[in-house]
């Protein structure tokens, strides 16, 4: 009984799998069901790619770091790679037909290897782990389990040689994953810091991608005299502001956002950011304090707490705003780490950040990035940040500059390649205010 158990979870676990579609190309996930109807969201998920919506279409994303890797992964045999000459001595590959079912017999080979490798992999784990794994894969992240540890011993596929992390990352996540590199631990996995223990976690859904900036970036100007570049003042004076509030609804309570800044802890430690949730010029709710290390920022999560978006009212929204919000889905962790602030996209639509430590130095242009799903990028460097601010007062004293903030928009960018040229036009929106307290 105890070995069909766990069998049966190996076979759904293989049935899980991410199968690269296509059809797509820009490594985004499809239209997500309606959120109240699993099953909908289940069939819709199936329709797109039987393990879920992947975070890439198995091609690359121009925001990794690594888009410029040549592809790797196993070789045809030499045998299958040797194409019949045709009758003039040309190496013509044989007729279409022939040649489609070497390509399909060479594509089964490589499926039942990797289905043995996996197998292999996966028999490794106890019950409680193979649990684990499959509640972080069938809930695509929403539930992200505990860690999966494992042996740091390479598998062998296609002879090439692979840690447990990165086999299971291109197969249930990112098929064009190449090199671990390319994956960062989360902050709360237990693999976080530890570049070479004798164990390592193996859940995909402890890791992100790492993702580097877009080339060229946008411009972005400081100058412009337009009301909407200047810098949106949420200073103390101004709690008390005009702008509507969706606080005092009798939707929401305290409690139900488990905020840590109303524990009696809380009060003994320093935070080290508040969060402000926008929706174009309007601010909703109050500032949200945060004093640990993450936090998660979100619409709707089936598990974990943090700051809640989806329990913020606010009477007459826009139809586009409704829309967007119905993107953010599982939002964004942010992490504060001993190189600065991160922030993982979580959701299944971009995201896009700004910062003064993602500008070019001695640029007077503020560079916007795009972020996929799936996908991380350090936003705040405090190194960095400490050699702006001794310029700041030289280079920016005739312009709106702020070198503790930090912008993320949900689904929707702005700049000079967009239809939003400003962050104020942006449907919903966070901005960071770090503190100076590291």
């Amino acid at each position: 009984m105890f070995r069909s158990k766990r069998s049966g979870l190996v076979r759904r676990l293989w049935r899980s799998r991410v199968i690269p579609d296509r059809d797509g190309g820009d490594g985004s996930r499809g239209e997500a069901a309606p959120r109240g109807d699993p099953m909908a969201e289940r069939r819709g998920a199936r329709l797109r790619n039987p393990a879920g919506a992947p975070e890439s279409d198995g091609r690359t994303v121009t925001c990794c770091l690594f888009s410029e890797r040549e592809p790797g992964g196993p070789q045809p045999p030499p045998a299958a790679a040797a194409a019949p000459s045709g009758p003039d001595g040309a190496a013509d590959g044989g007729s279409p037909e022939r040649r489609g079912r070497e390509a399909r017999a060479r594509l089964l080979l490589l499926e039942q290897e990797l289905k043995a490798v996996t197998y292999s992999l996966l028999k490794r784990l106890k019950e409680r782990s193979l649990d684990s794994l499959l509640e972080a894969v069938e809930s695509r992240g929403g539930m992200p389990g505990g860690c999966v540890l494992v042996a740091r011993t390479e598998v062998r596929l296609g002879g090439l040689a692979a840690p447990p992390h990165l086999l299971l990352g291109k197969l249930f996540r990112w098929p064009d994953l190449q090199h671990p590199a390319e994956l960062k631990p989360l902050c709360e996995c237990q693999s976080f810091g530890v570049a070479d223990g004798p164990t390592v976690c193996c859940n995909p859904y402890h890791f992100s991608r790492l993702c580097g900036p877009e080339s060229p970036p946008p411009p972005y100007s400081r100058l412009s005299p337009n009301d909407e570049q200047k810098p949106l003042d949420l200073s103390d004076s101004t709690l008390s502001y005009t702008e509507t509030e969706a606080t005092n609804s009798p939707n929401v309570t305290p409690g139900d956002f488990s905020d840590a800044s109303t524990s009696p802890d809380a009060v003994k430690r320093s935070h080290w950011c508040n969060v402000a949730y926008w929706e174009h010029r309007t601010r909703v709710g109050r500032l949200y304090t945060v004093y640990e290390q993450s936090v998660s920022i979100f619409y709707d999560l089936p598990q974990g707490n943090g700051f809640c978006l989806g329990q913020l009212n606010l009477d007459n929204r826009s139809e586009t705003v409704r829309r967007t919000r119905s993107k953010i889905g599982y939002g964004i962790l942010l992490s504060k780490e001993p190189d600065g602030v991160w922030a993982y996209n979580r959701s299944e639509h971009p995201i896009f950040v700004n910062s003064p430590t993602l500008d070019i130095p001695n640029c007077r242009t503020l560079i916007v990035r795009k972020v996929m799903p799936g996908y991380s990028i350090k936003v705040f460097d405090y190194e960095k940040s400490c050699l702006l601010q001794h310029t700041a007062d030289l280079d920016y004293a005739d312009g709106p500059y702020d070198p503790n903030s930090v912008r993320i928009s949900f689904a929707k960018g702005w700049g000079p390649c967009y239809s939003r040229q400003f962050i104020t036009s942006c449907p919903c929106w966070l901005e960071i205010l770090l503190s100076n307290n590291r």
